[in-house]
């Protein structure tokens, strides 16, 4: 079972800065020229932060989302996320939301995606988000998604100087040249990249977990980031933080869509963390969270009690491991 917090802690904060309408189909057979139909379908408010606080609502946080929509699609997204009755506030843009949408094809089993670029946004939009993130009183907040077009490459970097000052922490997931210039900066307690990912960052191509293991190892010796945790798909993830390293390879399940997957997973580790839970007791809540998202079609997320079922199974590998010199205990968070 999930346990809630002992006190009350303050809501988790999400930034959100090129949020999306999620659209999901499910289909017999996606058939070229011909019309699709969609036997089933479904609409939900998405992108990194707004994923995020959804599934924290799942699990029974607080969470607070703050985006940037305008246009048209945008009223509609403002729409969902108060239908997802997470507490947030819009910050109005000028172009529109981009929308994404996901289709699963019955016949063979597959998923196939489409995701829209964000609008462009201008100085005064993105400025207007990190001034609200000024004002924010959390502990914990968490920026997830690329960056819109318009926006500086270090703006996660600025994030993290004020979320220092502000003395919370910043959890970031993100990738490419965003990814490099906050870790560059430093400031970040948690970092969540793939391996894909990951691979951008260090400039390298991994042909083990091992050398993962060691790759991020040595990024939290360097002080960019507090705690690193890299998923692997079906592989598992790996866990470097300053008193250690721990490799997991998750629970087996069936996948049915990989939509949101890394959100949950993100969502599984700050949970935990605002409770005041170890840094690998909050991995393996990730990673039961990350596997519970991909038994649910398209943007539903992952479901509570998929997540505390398989929450089990990961705290039984985790006592199966004997401490070595690469998977040793985490004594602190």
């Amino acid at each position: 079972m999930i346990q809630q917090p002992e006190i009350a802690s303050k809501p988790i904060v999400t930034l959100t800065l090129s949020p999306t309408i999620d659209l999901a189909f499910l289909s017999n057979e996606i058939r070229p020229i011909r019309k699709n139909r969609a036997v089933e379908q479904r609409t939900d408010a998405g992108g990194g932060g707004i994923n995020v606080a959804r599934v924290l609502k799942e699990l029974g946080a607080g969470a607070y989302a703050i985006y940037l929509a305008g246009g048209a699609t945008g009223r509609v997204l403002n729409e969902l996320v108060a239908k997802s009755d997470v507490p947030a506030k819009c910050i109005d843009i000028s172009g529109g939301t981009r929308i994404s949408f996901t289709v699963f094809e019955e016949i063979s089993g597959l998923e196939y995606r489409f995701v829209s670029e964000g609008c462009t946004l201008v100085e005064a939009e993105w400025q207007s988000a990190l001034s609200h993130l000024k004002e924010c009183d959390a502990d914990y907040i968490v920026a997830s998604g690329s960056l819109p077009p318009g926006v500086p490459v270090d703006f996660y970097a600025r994030l993290a100087s004020i979320v220092r000052s502000n003395g919370a922490r910043l959890i970031l997931d993100t990738s490419g040249p965003a990814l490099q210039a906050a870790m560059s900066a430093g400031g970040i307690y948690l970092a969540k990249p793939s391996v894909g990912e990951f691979e951008v960052l260090t400039h390298r191509k991994f042909e083990s977990a091992e050398e993962i293991v060691d790759a991020a190892t040595s990024l939290v010796a360097s002080g960019s980031v507090e705690n690193l945790a890299v998923t692997m798909g079906r592989d598992g993830a790996v866990l470097a933080t300053r008193s250690g390293t721990l490799r997991l390879r998750g629970p087996k399940v069936k996948p049915v869509s990989a939509v949101g997957a890394g959100d949950s997973f993100v969502a599984g580790m700050t949970f935990a963390l605002a409770r005041r839970e170890n840094a690998e007791d909050a991995f393996m809540l990730g990673m039961a969270a990350g596997a519970a998202a991909v038994l649910t079609q398209g943007t539903q997320l992952c479901r509570r009690e998929d997540v505390e079922r398989l929450h089990a199974e990961v705290v039984a590998e985790r006592a199966s491991i004997k401490p070595t010199s690469t998977s040793r205990s985490l004594r602190n968070g």
